[in-house]
């Protein structure tokens, strides 16, 4: 199946996607413009570095609906203030915490400086995401969906990664007592947990791009030769997964991680 085909409807929801200007929240929140619902792209920066058009500048040319606010997912009150604005709308319906960034350093050599920062964004927003987003359907009574950007570092230890894969194996357990927390009151939380993706993931123009689920030029043998299909993933071959979490066929889905990394895994 040609990635992008299948077909999801958000009419009339609301989708919050951080880390929405580029990559991998970029496809995501595309894809949800594209399926009918109004997104909220947050992100510390509105221009992309995978493209010349703002992400919400591309859904509305599209025929989409779509705002941006700037938001630093590791300052719990900017994620409010996505939510707050999300509210203009009915509230949010999709909660999407994508933002991240990425250090690669060998345990003896890494800082603590670095190890914070890491754990800052990649943690505490997705943390931040995931109770302002309970907050807000918990107060309307409504139902509704996180999704979690986690990683094939959830799981799969990797040499340099000490910092990083701790950091996305916290965003698993997390995304799992958040799932038992709310399922009573009818919230899925799930996490999406990408290989190797052919884009970038990093903090600033200057960001590192050689994060396991976010690199440049994946083409070059060192790069493949852990993935069974040999490549690595467009941004679209795994933005539908976040929509397919989100949906009507997910209803009895929670809690979990779904891999999308060319068989990675299965090693």
């Amino acid at each position: 199946m040609t990635a992008g085909s299948a077909t999801y409807e958000f009419t009339d929801r609301v989708a919050v996607v951080t880390g929405g200007s580029s990559g991998i929240g970029r496809a995501v929140a595309r894809r949800f413009g594209e399926a009918g619902a109004h997104v909220v792209v947050a992100d510390v920066r509105e221009r992309p570095r995978d493209a010349d058009r703002p992400t919400h500048e591309a859904i509305r040319d599209a025929g989409g609906s779509a705002d941006y606010v700037d938001c630093d997912v590791s300052d719990p009150a900017e994620v409010e203030s996505v939510v707050e604005a999300a509210r203009e709308y009915g509230g949010v319906d999709v909660m999407v915490n994508n933002a991240g960034v990425y250090r690669h350093a060998p345990l003896v050599e890494a800082g603590v400086d670095a190890f914070d920062r890491l754990y800052a964004v990649n943690v505490r927003g997705a943390f931040a995401g995931c109770r302002a987003a309970a907050r807000d359907m918990l107060d309307r009574g409504e139902p509704g969906c996180i999704v979690n950007t986690a990683s094939i570092s959830s799981r799969y230890a990797q040499v340099g990664h000490a910092a990083y894969d701790a950091s996305k194996g916290a965003i698993a357990m997390l995304t799992r007592v958040a799932a038992l927390e709310l399922a009573g009151s009818e919230i899925r939380v799930n996490a999406v947990a990408p290989g190797r993706v052919d884009t970038r993931l990093g903090d600033g123009d200057d960001a590192d791009a050689s994060a396991p689920e976010s690199v440049e030029g994946w083409d070059a043998p060192e790069f493949t030769k852990d993935v069974p299909m040999g490549r690595a993933a467009d941004p679209e071959e795994v933005a539908g997964s976040y929509l397919f979490l989100a949906c009507e066929d997910a209803s009895y889905v929670t809690g979990h991680l779904l891999y999308v990394d060319g068989g990675y895994a299965v090693l």
